[in-house]
């Protein structure tokens, strides 16, 4: 994307940020139908993880949840562009935590938090965490290898406090931050597909045996950094709210990969509870055929 590309893009991008809600919705209902019966987009992943993951063994059930998950899908995609021009007021209103009182106690402790949390519900509104918690937040992303977008939609993604520290930035930042006794909550959406290694950690979610990140745990090992599960619940279009569960505080008193079991078992019960909120588009299980036999 060039920067005429930008020019042009980007107030429309502001025009969209600042229709309401009732509008923005109504155009993501249009949206729906392109993406999923005109462009059909990802349908043939989304359907191969739906199945192998067996949230149903119903298949009108499974086309339900599909047609659940698409609407999720561009709704959050619209709700994205409304952090630019929202206000803290409203942002509080529809994104909050149930119990941010675990996030003092720490801070009384002088302690920082390793929150991990998954692509599911509406994610992208952690980034206003920053409300509701005494610590500074920062979420580790990957890089896009187009600048200019990524300059575009960091625009949009942080205007309510929270930081985006690249996956290849975060040691060093955190270093920074301990350095200076600086509290601050590592946030981490741990679900992805992790690249396979000699050393790569295998584990069974959703009936699939993957290689997992197990990198929150060892951050959390390492700095002795109290760790967190936050369960993302849709309240309903737009509402959003996160109930914190503690794994640890002490992570140096499990074993390996203690901590990463339960939150994938976490959140794998939260998905079975309620699959159409999960990010299904991604190839969770592309490394399914290269799990090592037991």
């Amino acid at each position: 994307m060039n920067l005429t590309t930008r020019l042009l893009i980007y107030p429309i991008l502001l025009f969209i940020s600042h229709l309401p809600f009732r509008v923005l919705y109504f155009i993501s209902d249009i949206f729906y139908y392109l993406l999923y019966y005109v462009i059909r987009f990802r349908r043939k992943v989304v359907r191969k993880n739906l199945e192998l993951s067996k949230v149903s063994k119903n298949k009108k059930d499974l086309l339900r949840i599909e047609k659940k998950f698409y609407r999720h899908l561009t709704d959050v995609f619209f709700e994205m562009f409304k952090f630019y021009s929202i206000s803290p007021k409203e942002m509080k209103k529809r994104f909050y935590i149930e119990n941010p009182e675990i996030f003092y106690e720490f801070e009384k402790k002088n302690k920082s938090v390793m929150f991990m949390t998954s692509h599911y519900g509406g994610f992208e509104w952690f980034l206003s965490i920053t409300y509701h918690v005494p610590q500074l937040p920062f979420a580790v992303y990957t890089p896009l290898s187009n600048k200019s977008l990524e300059v575009l939609i960091k625009k949009f993604r942080l205007r309510h406090g929270s930081k985006l520290i690249s996956r290849y930035e975060a040691g060093s930042y955190i270093k920074k931050q301990l350095k200076e006794n600086k509290l601050f909550l590592y946030g981490m959406a741990a679900d992805q597909s992790a690249q396979i290694r000699s050393i790569t950690y295998w584990k069974e979610f959703l009936g699939i045996k993957v290689p997992v990140f197990t990198g929150s745990e060892r951050i959390a090992k390492q700095h002795d950094i109290p760790v967190v599960f936050g369960k993302v619940v849709k309240v309903k279009r737009g509402y959003y709210k996160v109930v914190v569960e503690l794994i640890t505080e002490f992570p140096n008193e499990h074993d390996n990969y203690q901590i990463t079991d339960t939150y994938l078992s976490k959140l794998e019960k939260q998905i079975r509870e309620i699959p159409e909120y999960y990010y299904w588009t991604h190839n969770r299980f592309k490394h399914k055929d290269k799990a090592p036999k037991d």
